[in-house]
């Protein structure tokens, strides 16, 4: 007897493009910011940097190593999250033995997220496209309080990354 043909489990999307789905299990949290507003950036940026081990400021290291990767997209998408979202805006870095997560939330929950699309720099709506084109993964899903955008990134074990896990 022959079986039927499974069709492959069809995973909403939004117009950003972005699958509907939680991130992967089996992540241990490492750390979380809470930003109320744009002047919590700098900080947010500077101490993940420091968790992951991020070269030094002024390194020439640009965007070839994950700790840089990770700053910049939590950067911008923490920033969609307080400019389109309801504060306060959380984001919250765990591990897995191979991999970064970075879920970004905000409280505005009933407003999915929105792909800009490319836009040419300094024009602003670059966080998704940043994420899609850098992230390993990219998701969001809705709790009861708060709409979550959510990266993976590999670990980078020549920055920081064979910090034993908390």
């Amino acid at each position: 007897m022959t079986r039927p043909a499974v069709e492959p489990l069809a995973v909403p999307t939004t117009d950003a493009g972005l699958p509907v789905s939680r991130p992967p299990a089996n992540f241990v949290p490492v750390r979380s910011w809470r930003l109320d507003s744009l002047d919590g950036l700098s900080a947010l940026r500077r101490e993940l940097g420091a968790v992951l081990g991020q070269a030094e400021p002024g390194a020439d290291a640009g965007l070839a190593q994950t700790p840089e990767k990770v700053v910049l997209v939590a950067s911008e998408l923490a920033t969609n999250a307080l400019e389109h979202g309801l504060p306060p805006t959380v984001v919250s870095l765990s591990r897995d033995d191979d991999l970064w997560l970075l879920d970004i939330a905000d409280h505005e929950r009933g407003v999915p997220p929105v792909y800009a699309g490319e836009r040419i720099p300094g024009a602003g709506g670059m966080g998704l496209h940043l994420a899609r084109q850098l992230a390993l993964d990219v998701g969001w899903y809705t709790t009861g309080t708060t709409k979550n955008v959510w990266v993976t990134f590999p670990v980078d074990r020549h920055h920081g990354g064979d910090a034993p896990l908390r």
